[in-house]
């Protein structure tokens, strides 16, 4: 079945915002084994957006639209959506009572006029309810076409398509399709992809599809069959394949399971606790652990010591050692993931300490050098790496590489 995707919105076009949407739908159709062959962009401007609507129609069996639902008159694309498909526009009652209800829940003593628009839908489409705000989905089928519109915010759109619009098109499909992420880290995607190019070669049903991700790498297994139970069959033999290669490296194979939640996960069963010290991170990777709902079990304590001054008072970290060696050293790596599990009564302390740049680069020490320490029990381990890309990418590939450290601790201390 052949999809499209149309992103609405001059602040798309003009690259105001980033398109996340239309990533994770085409994510999204892929796993459901759509053939996704063009995506658009067009401004709030109504004749382009119906000229590109009927195209869309034109050559896919589903056109999935993102954006232009909301109560001003720049929202367009429900008109649009409706004068191409040829349907009146009608109030739909269900949906005026959800949106009076959502502003009673905020407080609102007034809701202005321009709301109600938001309850006006193509005569005959299907509602689709939004559980984070008040534009409503649409799905109009007519003549053998399906048009899909949905609220352009990322949390009402991901939410209204995990719920409903993927069962809808998974419907659709003569066949069933199912997934498996098996993610990696602490391998190179050229290595892993090495690894399983006999896999990738021969592929027929499972196929296999390699993704990269900052310091990781995800493998998707995809399989057809009459149904789920039947695909699950055909991946599970693909999945103990890859672990057999990969072993440990393998952190999950759950599709929304990150790596900092597997973690705290081993830490939980180990009974384990845990600080962080940062100076070039600033505060990036406590943050990606106290994303994790529970963490509170686990973890104790998270230090930003970005100057000496700090690393000397908060960590205890040696003046000599900071005079001597640097705060960009192995040995302040050291001091700084030790003294900060010592002052907390954690098991185990992580320390980053390193050059983001762009400043700050000397010939021995240049932009990108890192290390990053672990305390385990006293027992240190401490990694220097020298990492490419700008401020933002060395701050995050940092990051990443001290949880692969972490977890590498923690694995072998059994």
């Amino acid at each position: 079945m052949i999809t499209e995707l149309i992103s609405v919105g001059t602040e798309i076009l003009l690259g105001n915002i980033i398109n996340t949407n239309a990533a994770f739908l085409a994510e999204k159709c892929a796993l459901l084994g759509l053939s996704l062959y063009h995506q658009s962009v067009v401004g709030d401007n109504e004749e382009r957006l119906a000229d590109q609507l009927q195209t869309s129609i034109g050559r896919s069996d589903v056109v999935i639209l993102s954006g232009g639902l909301g109560p001003t008159k720049d929202d367009i694309t429900k008109e649009v959506a409706a004068r191409v498909m040829n349907l009146p526009l009608i109030e739909d009652l269900h949906t005026k009572k959800r949106i009076k209800n959502y502003f009673k829940s905020t407080g609102a003593k007034i809701i202005t006029d321009n709301n109600w628009k938001q309850a006006v839908i193509p005569e005959g489409s299907i509602v689709i309810d939004n559980d984070n705000g008040t534009a409503p989905g649409i799905i109009i089928e007519k003549d053998g076409k399906t048009v899909i519109l949905l609220p352009g915010p990322p949390n009402e759109l991901i939410s209204m398509f995990n719920k409903d619009i993927s069962p809808y098109l998974n419907k659709l499909q003569p066949e069933t399709i199912c997934s498996c992420m098996v993610k990696l880290c602490g391998l190179g995607e050229s290595y892993v992809e090495t690894q399983i190019a006999d896999l990738i070669e021969n592929q027929t049903n499972p196929s296999i599809a390699p993704y990269a991700k900052t310091g990781e790498v995800h493998l998707r297994i995809t399989a057809k069959a009459a149904d789920e139970k039947e695909a699950e069959k055909l991946i599970t033999p693909m999945v103990k394949e890859l672990k057999e290669r990969f072993g440990n490296n393998i952190y999950t194979t759950q599709e929304n399971e990150s790596l900092e939640e597997t973690i705290i996960q081993l830490l939980k069963e180990r009974e384990l606790t845990l600080t962080t010290a940062e100076s070039c991170t600033g505060g990036l990777l406590a943050a990606r652990f106290t994303n994790v709902p529970g963490v509170s079990e686990v973890y104790r304590q998270g230090f930003v010591t970005y100057s000496n001054k700090a690393k000397r008072k908060m960590l205890d970290v040696k003046k000599n050692t900071l005079k001597e060696c640097g705060a960009v050293s192995e040995k302040t790596a050291k001091e700084m993931a030790k003294n900060s599990a010592f002052i907390t009564g954690s098991d185990i302390g992580v320390s980053i300490t390193g050059i983001a740049g762009p400043g700050g680069a000397t010939d021995e020490k240049p932009v990108g050098l890192v290390y990053i320490a672990c305390c385990y029990h006293s027992q240190i381990m401490v990694k220097e790496f020298r990492l490419k890309g700008d401020r933002n990418k060395i701050r995050e590939y940092s990051v990443v590489k001290a949880l692969i450290l972490l977890r590498e601790c923690i694995l072998e201390n059994k």
